[in-house]
């Protein structure tokens, strides 16, 4: 029987490239996508504090090269369903949902491209139903294992300062939420290396959807779930992804010790890294051209 929930069909054009967004129920929620083209299946998984317009710039292109693409507000951000309860974040549930909206979409298999949490959410994918995934592109996010071993030991521990901070009940909601989420606005627009990479009508719908009831408590239990399952998930994740996987990696990464991608080859055998020297975190806002191309050549490279 097939999971797909129709609320409102809503279309918009992106580019010259026209979008469809509907409601997809997975996993006992309901997601909010957004899909076009034909083709085979990739998948764009979104971070923090973005949702599925993070990928604006890479939808049209994808389209236009002959794929099927399909980018989900992840639960709890934006229009998708926002369950109460840190443990309905933890990373075996959200990488269920990815596994689930797969086969909701009528495909037994898809390229996943993931970001920031998406990303991580992707590795996860990949190791726990490696079946349903024929590529994996991860971009600035960590390898879950590698995380774990440099978290205590490096700077990444002073890089993860915010996840620990996370870890308070509602104290980071109220200073994140204060003067109209001022503190997201300053970090889209003054933490990239290029100007203007956010313009101000992305950010705020970025803000928008974060004022949503419920919805800024749900990214921040991210964070907590990470804290508080995330390890021991880790550990009892299988340690080799075999599928092809390209990292795109921006150097001046705030948040990303660069030192994560070090041995790297040993845990996925067919590895390929790009690094951005001239980029931050935000890669895929500050060079999409670059990533578009990197992603394409990537996919066509290494297609069975």
């Amino acid at each position: 029987m097939s999971e797909v929930r129709r609320r409102e069909d809503e279309e918009e054009t992106i580019e010259g490239i026209e979008v469809h967004h509907r409601q997809v129920l997975v996993n006992g929620v309901s997601l909010h996508i957004v899909e076009a083209g034909a083709g085979p299946l990739v998948v764009l998984l979104h971070g923090f504090p973005e949702n599925w317009n993070a990928w604006r710039r890479q939808i049209p292109f994808l389209v236009k090269s002959g794929f099927r693409v399909v980018t989900p507000d992840l639960r709890g951000y934006n229009r998708s369903d926002k369950p109460l309860g840190v443990s309905a974040y933890r990373l075996d549930i959200l990488s269920t949902d990815i596994s689930k909206l797969i086969f909701a979409l009528g495909e037994k298999t898809a390229t996943l491209v993931g970001h920031d949490w998406g990303g991580v959410i992707a590795w996860s994918v990949a190791f726990t139903y490696p079946e349903q995934i024929t590529q994996l592109v991860v971009i600035n996010a960590p390898h879950p294992e590698r995380y774990i071993e440099l978290l205590w030991r490096t700077r990444q521990f002073f890089k993860s300062w915010y996840v620990f901070f996370f870890q308070w009940p509602w104290l980071p909601e109220k200073i994140i939420g204060w003067n109209r989420f001022n503190r997201v606005r300053n970090v889209l627009m003054k933490d990239t290396l290029l100007p203007n990479t956010f313009d101000s009508e992305h950010i705020e719908a970025y803000i928008s959807a974060l004022s949503m009831p419920g919805a800024l408590t749900a990214a921040i239990n991210y964070y907590r779930a990470g804290f508080l399952y995330g390890f021991s998930l880790i550990r009892r994740m299988p340690r080799v992804n075999d599928c092809p996987t390209l990292i795109l990696w921006g150097e001046k990464d705030r948040y990303l010790d660069i030192r994560l991608l070090d041995g790297l080859n040993t845990k996925v055998p067919h590895l390929w890294v790009e690094r951005y020297p001239d980029a931050t975190h935000w890669l895929i806002a500050e060079h999409p051209d670059r990533v578009n191309h990197a992603i394409l050549k990537f996919l066509e490279n290494t297609n069975e």
